[in-house]
């Protein structure tokens, strides 16, 4: 999320400062002639801004509304850069905020939800969420940050309620997202898909929507055809997006394990590398380490995994499932995060958590115990061909030839694409299954 998992808050705050607004700016170079200079780009003028509020709170140290703007900044500034460094800055800037003043402060509390909710800090974000719609009870942005926090911390009949009461706001961009991944885990992929598109549009009308999130849009529509098989669509999305964001980290991500599970693992190693120079997520150096072993570059690929397990100790939230499942995967550390497993899942109970649970269990060779967890992952319906090669594989360790089968045929329907090596390892066991 993991995705999930950018947040859409609305449009980033634009500030009064003589750059914001200019177009172009001109420049006399000598009497008589003058001539014009490219406009900033949208990155350009966020640093401008955040440059100019944190001179404003140099000079006035008690503003509370410019500690609350400094911090949306930081916040719209991470989202496009994926710099951890400014998601714990929007927090600070937003704590401070409020300790100036927390009455009629919505603003500030906005900002320090999302940015907790975006640090996978649920639980803290949760009762942000909830002080925020105490606050302003009409608040649509609230109640949407509130139903987020509660899917994500595995509170579904919470969440299921709250998201009910949005339902007529399913084309708004700040809102659609959470009703689509709503959809998404209760089994309803088109549903997700159709709300995406029309939010996506929606987004796209609007003036003055920041590049980047229109950018996420097409990542999250080429995310949900990738999940299930429509690879051409898939691609098709990531290179709009990529037209908009040509160096956006998380679409050059995307596109590299496209053509991973097609076999290019030339070209996903090239486009890997272009999303690495900007962002070191966790998974993209593992999808590197994957695609260097392939290659048959092993020393590379030890650099990669090394990498790696640096980057997690840099990522917000004190347990990173991409990192996990890579180490399950590949049958290291198995004990170290089956024990981590058990530990988030105290406070977060969501199906992929009790999905990595059982995964951790089978990887240790505790199949009977694995059974449970797996049948509490697959419990809303989702339609996910990884959640279904778990179960089956963990059926067909157990001996149950009849479940596995069905499990496995699940997940090739669902998206035969959906991991590089793990379709195939799904036909050979229904290979094997049908000359037991």
């Amino acid at each position: 999320m993991g995705a999930l998992r950018q947040v859409i808050v609305g449009a980033a705050v634009a500030v009064g400062t003589a750059v914001a607004g200019v177009s172009m700016v001109r420049s006399m170079e000598r009497p008589g002639r003058v001539t014009a200079r490219a406009a900033p780009s949208e990155a350009e003028i966020g640093n401008q801004d955040i440059a100019f509020f944190r001179a404003r709170v140099v000079r006035d140290p008690l503003s509370a509304r410019d500690f609350a703007q400094l911090g949306r900044l930081n916040l719209q500034r991470a989202r496009e850069t994926g710099d951890n460094a400014d998601l714990v800055q929007a927090e600070t800037n937003a704590r401070h905020s409020l300790a100036l003043r927390d009455a009629r402060n919505s603003e500030a509390f906005g900002v320090l939800a999302s940015s907790l909710l975006s640090q996978h800090r649920f639980a803290e974000a949760l009762e942000v969420s909830r002080r925020l719609l105490a606050d302003d009870t009409t608040s649509v942005a609230a109640r949407g940050l509130l139903g987020e926090n509660l899917f994500e911390l595995g509170r579904y009949e919470e969440a299921g309620t709250v998201l009910g009461t949005l339902a007529m706001y399913r084309n708004d961009p700040g809102i659609a997202p959470r009703l689509a991944r709503w959809a998404e885990l209760t089994g309803k992929p088109e549903e997700a898909r159709r709300l995406m598109r029309e939010a996506a549009d929606e987004a796209e009308r609007r003036h003055g929507m920041p590049k980047e999130q229109l950018a996420w849009f097409h990542l999250r529509l080429g995310d949900l055809a990738f999940r299930y098989g429509h690879l051409g669509e898939a691609k098709r999305e990531l290179e709009a997006g990529l037209a908009i964001e040509p160096r956006d980290a998380r679409l050059l991500a995307a596109r590299a394990r496209l053509y991973a599970v097609r076999g290019e693992w030339q070209a996903a190693a090239d486009v890997g590398e272009q999303a690495i120079a900007t962002t070191l997520d966790p998974a993209t150096l593992g999808l590197l380490h994957d695609a260097s072993r392939v290659l048959g570059d092993s020393t590379k690929a030890a650099e990669y995994y090394r990498a790696m397990a640096l980057a997690v100790l840099r990522q917000p939230g004190p347990f990173h499932r991409a990192w996990s499942l890579f180490l399950l995967d590949h049958d290291r550390e198995v004990p170290t995060v089956l024990a981590k497993v058990r530990e988030e899942l105290k406070s977060r109970q969501d199906i992929y958590g009790y999905d990595m649970l059982a995964w951790a269990l089978h990887r240790s060779g505790r199949d009977g115990e694995a059974r449970a967890p797996m049948q509490r992952a697959l419990a809303l319906g989702t339609r996910d061909a990884m959640l279904f090669h778990h179960a089956g594989m963990i059926e067909r360790s157990l001996g149950h030839d009849d479940a596995a089968r069905r499990y496995l045929e699940a997940a090739l329907s669902t998206n035969p694409y959906w991991d590089p090596f793990h379709p195939a390892e799904a036909r050979a066991v229904l290979d094997s299954l049908a000359h037991r």
